[in-house]
């Protein structure tokens, strides 16, 4: 077993890790960084299983972590991009009211986008959202065109690529199974070895809480894995979704809705929709982890929030199930959409920080405790706000780890 020593140990090589990295490696160059990944490769996980979508910050309460981060997040991503080849496009959004009782909605979230400074943002009515997408059904519409897309998978390859180059040592395979402190710092014992370090930024996502915990962290929250499931539209029905549709989100539900997504590798994406998994990284009904699915049950935040949200959970279900139920969901945006122009899709899995009392937890979640930073509720627009929401950790460890 290999032992590898380093100021900072990042645990986790998605794009949060990662970006992180980015940034501690340009504010202190000195530093001794090391990223450690369980998995055989990076952004295996949230990463690369996202719509790919660069989010423009409409959705966000004004001042909180996401609003700030992800404006912030979308300058820096472009310029990143641009900085280093990789392909995106700004393909803009519409996010369509189809029935009167949605209208409230528009409005209060075209309000809350220009109180968080996204830019060109319009209320259009339905003859302009025909001029965009002429095959959604709108009453009303906001228009984004900001929103674009890119993949983030690669941008985090290409992330690992530059901190290769500035001698960060990129560690796969290095599940870690324990952390003890020592000498002023922490040791990590993984599955390849141990890593010393003087301080540790917690990037773990799906197991973020888990990690902190190794560290005999009390977290307040535990991390529910809930999976988006996708259907992609059929090649000769491409044509149907210019952009991005999306509907006016529910608020009486914590996720966006089922909606359509142009892919920067030219496909159309449907989906996703949000059930309960029953592993941390279950991608199937039929990945099932007993020991995970034992300390989700256990857990009272768990119960309080299936109280509170137990209709759309089974409609969530319902729609998972039902061929024709994603459909039927999927015309209120597009009615000319039928089942024969839908084939299975891929899946992600969204870790989803919930209280003990059953909230979910709305912004990022960023906690500082002695020798560690830790990042515990960091879901959409994260990939978007990814290199911003580095640079905060950064500012962080400067301030707290790095004498």
């Amino acid at each position: 077993m290999s032992e590898t020593s380093c100021d900072i140990a990042i645990v986790g090589g998605g794009i949060i890790g990662l970006a992180t990295a980015l940034a501690l490696s340009e504010r202190v160059p000195r530093l001794r960084l090391a990223v450690l990944e369980k998995e055989s490769r990076l952004a295996a996980h949230q990463s690369s299983h996202n719509s790919g979508v660069i989010h423009a910050g409409i959705y966000y309460t004004p001042g909180s972590y996401k609003a700030c981060l992800c404006v912030e997040g979308v300058k820096l991503m472009l310029t990143f991009c641009d900085m280093y080849g990789i392909q995106y496009e700004r393909c803009g959004k519409v996010i369509v009211a189809t029935s009167p009782e949605e209208l409230p909605r528009l409005a209060q979230l075209y309000k809350r986008g220009v109180a968080n400074g996204v830019a060109g943002l319009e209320r259009i009515g339905p003859e302009r959202v025909r001029e965009i997408e002429p095959h959604a059904n709108a009453l009303a519409a906001i228009y984004s065109p900001a929103t674009g897309i890119v993949d983030f998978g690669k941008v985090s390859m290409t992330m690992a690529s530059v901190l290769r180059g500035r001698e960060t040592a990129i560690l796969t395979g290095a599940r870690v199974g324990r952390i003890v402190s020592a000498n002023g710092g922490v040791v990590l014992e993984t599955a390849s070895g141990t890593v010393r370090a003087r301080a540790l930024i917690n990037c773990a996502g799906l197991y973020a809480d888990r990690v902190a915990r190794l560290m005999g962290v009390r977290t307040d929250v535990r991390i529910i894995p809930f999976r988006g499931e996708y259907y992609n539209l059929v090649p000769d029905r491409r044509h149907l979704v210019r952009g991005l549709i999306y509907p006016a989100p529910d608020p009486a539900f914590p996720f966006l809705g089922v909606h359509f997504t142009r892919t920067i590798h030219g496909g159309v994406e449907a989906g996703p929709n949000a059930v309960l998994a029953f592993a941390r990284e279950g991608y199937t009904y039929r990945h099932i982890r007993l020991g995970e699915v034992a300390g989700m049950v256990a857990y009272p935040g768990l119960w309080r929030m299936a109280a509170r949200y137990w209709r759309m959970g089974l409609y969530e279900v319902y729609r998972s199930l039902s061929r024709s139920a994603f459909v039927r969901a999927l015309q209120r945006l597009v009615p000319e959409i039928s089942p024969a122009d839908l084939e299975p899709g891929g899946a992600g899995v969204r870790a989803q920080a919930v209280e003990k009392d059953g909230t979910l937890v709305d912004d990022f979640r960023i906690v500082e405790t002695p020798k560690a930073i830790h990042v515990l509720n960091a879901p959409s627009p994260a990939a978007t706000a990814s290199l911003a929401i580095g640079r905060h950790i950064a500012d962080l460890a400067v301030r707290t780890l790095i004498s």
